[in-house]
């Protein structure tokens, strides 16, 4: 998201110019091939849900997939603690010294993820049982299918750090694409494996009794994608000369203490964060039908976080660097504007979005999802949990607006403190959301939209006090404006839809079909679109004109 220009500066030169040219071009690799990963894994969402609906086999999958996943994000994931121990090491370094270095690593975390990897197999049961003890009386047929993938997709914390270490390697020799665009293997083999197994059964591959088959090849495929990533980084580490798959000891050694250091806090300081994913599984577990439940929490999920990565990355990215460079107090009243100006650059994006997807929640899992095994009974159970995550962009992104004007200040323990204390509001939420209004699977969404708020109102307050206050009724009166102006879109919105759903429910060709569905969420987003961006323009935002000129760069490019 652009900025508002800073102060002239001299020419910079030759050096820094191609330094800036090639941080664009880094910045352009990183975000095509994150792009195309992103469509890849929605297509292999879609592909789950027309193959197994809301049924016992995906339901298992999303709990047995909690850990590998945790560690595919935590150990493998870009910028977790991996990536960014083995690049600060390395970068450190001769290139004559990364191979040796990568090897040593290798075989140090191989040998104690191997051990991990052994753990998960043998201690499943329990694990699933402590993941969501629930299984056993509510669906002891999802509890047995997930134990049954748990220990097929155990190796995927080995592979996970691996891959987290050749994602570092790599991105340290500034090779970019294959690390980014990689995780679109595993998508395609998941898609593949659904493909074969649904030319294979045909219609049958729906049906509960093959719900059993269905999750190992899902744990399978899966397994199978996360190899497949791996070895595309061994082939091109190899070739960048960045370690072969040999065992070398030597643990004492500079660099392997250098990655520890950073590795051990960041480790745990991620993992924490990952408690609240085990909290909302907990009381998932106990719900009547939890299969359908913790895949209509997925579902929803992705639907909503692929718009808000995009937009993420417009406001957030060009941020931080502003919020650094106004640290000393002299600077402060600049740098409350730019915190003013993050968070009404928010409010533009993610208030109407928010807003259009709460009005629009039906026709959008409609378009996206009702194919196959996933019918309006699953549509049913998705659009709720849809709408409850809609409620929470907002707030969701403006405290990581928040979190980054911290970081900014050099403080970093004051956010990491605020989590802490979150894991327990989460789980408090969840047990008065669920348990006792017995809101379901949107109770367990909404929590954590209670969580996101308190978070930015204990980050406005040590704000408050660290920059010797600041102007919030000021800053409020922008905020109430576009919020009426998103209600009343969302509204019109869904009045429109209500008008566009009686015609075509009276069209022999639209009604109950895909392109029916798609014609109510078009005219009636694009309708609800235009009335917020009139009445946004009315309020006279410097923010408003540049986040349309973005749009419009975007557009264009």
């Amino acid at each position: 998201m652009t900025v508002p220009e800073e102060s002239q500066s001299s020419p910079t030169t030759t050096q820094s110019q191609k330094t800036g040219r090639s941080l664009a071009g880094i910045a352009g690799i990183v975000a095509i091939a994150t792009l195309l990963s992103k469509v890849m894994g929605l297509a292999r969402q879609v592909a789950i849900a027309s193959a197994f609906g809301v049924g016992p086999a995906v339901g298992a999958y999303e709990f047995a997939s909690i850990i590998p996943g945790f560690f595919l994000i935590l150990l493998g994931g870009i910028n977790g603690p991996f990536h960014s121990a083995i690049v600060s090491a390395l970068a450190k370094r001769d290139r004559q010294e990364s191979g040796p270095l990568i090897e040593r690593i290798s075989t140090l975390v191989g040998l104690v993820l191997l051990g991990v990897t052994l753990i998960v197999v043998a201690a499943a049961p329990l694990m699933i049982d402590l993941l969501a003890p629930g299984l056993q009386a509510t669906a002891p047929e999802v509890r047995a299918i997930a134990i049954r993938q748990l220990q097929i997709m155990a190796p995927m914390a080995w592979f996970a750090g691996m891959i987290g270490i050749g994602f570092g390697a790599l991105n340290a020799a500034d090779q970019y694409w294959l690390p980014s665009i990689s995780p679109l293997l595993s998508s395609l083999a998941v898609i593949l494996g659904i493909g074969a197994l649904g030319l294979t059964l045909g219609p049958e591959i729906m049906t509960p009794q093959y719900a059993l088959l269905g999750g190992i090849v899902l744990a399978i495929t899966t397994l199978s994608g996360t190899i497949l990533q791996w070895l595309a980084q061994v082939w091109a580490q190899k070739r960048e000369g960045l370690g072969n798959l040999r065992l070398r000891f030597g643990f004492d050694d500079p660099g392997v203490r250098d990655v520890m250091r950073v590795l051990g806090p960041a480790l745990f300081a991620s993992g924490m964060l990952q408690i609240n994913v085990y909290t909302d599984m907990f009381f998932t577990s106990f719900l009547p039908n939890p299969a359908a439940s913790v895949s209509a929490l997925n579902y929803a999920n992705l639907l909503v976080q692929a718009p808000l990565g995009v937009l993420s990355n417009m406001i957030l990215v060009p941020f931080l660097p502003v919020f650094s460079r106004l640290r000393d107090p002299q600077d402060w009243p600049e740098l409350k504007e730019r915190i003013r100006q993050g968070l009404v650059l928010t409010a533009i994006a993610m208030l109407p979005l928010g807003s259009l997807i709460f009005a629009l929640a039906k026709p959008i899992v409609q378009v996206v999802y009702e194919r196959g095994a996933f019918q309006s009974d699953a549509s049913a159970i998705v659009a709720p949990v849809l709408m409850a995550y809609s409620v929470g962009m907002f707030v969701y992104l403006g405290r990581d607006v928040l979190v980054r004007v911290f970081y900014g200040l050099g403080d970093g323990t004051t956010p990491f403190r605020i989590s802490m204390v979150n894991i327990l509001v989460n789980a408090v939420l969840d047990f008065i959301f669920v348990r006792v209004f017995g809101w379901g699977t949107p109770g367990l969404v909404l929590a954590t939209v209670g969580v996101n708020v308190a978070s930015m109102v204990a980050l406005l307050w040590f704000l408050n006090q660290r920059l010797n206050g600041l102007p919030l009724q000021r800053w409020l009166r922008p905020l109430l404006g576009l919020t009426g102006a998103s209600v009343f879109a969302g509204v019109t919105a869904y009045v429109v839809m209500l008008g566009i759903e009686s015609w075509v429910s009276g069209s022999r060709g639209l009604a109950g079909n895909f392109f029916g569905y798609f014609v109510e969420m078009a005219v009636s987003g694009s309708v609800g679109l235009a009335v917020f961006g009139l009445m946004a323009a009315r309020l006279r935002l410097p923010e408003f004109d540049q986040f349309v000129g973005r749009i419009r760069q975007v557009v264009r490019r």
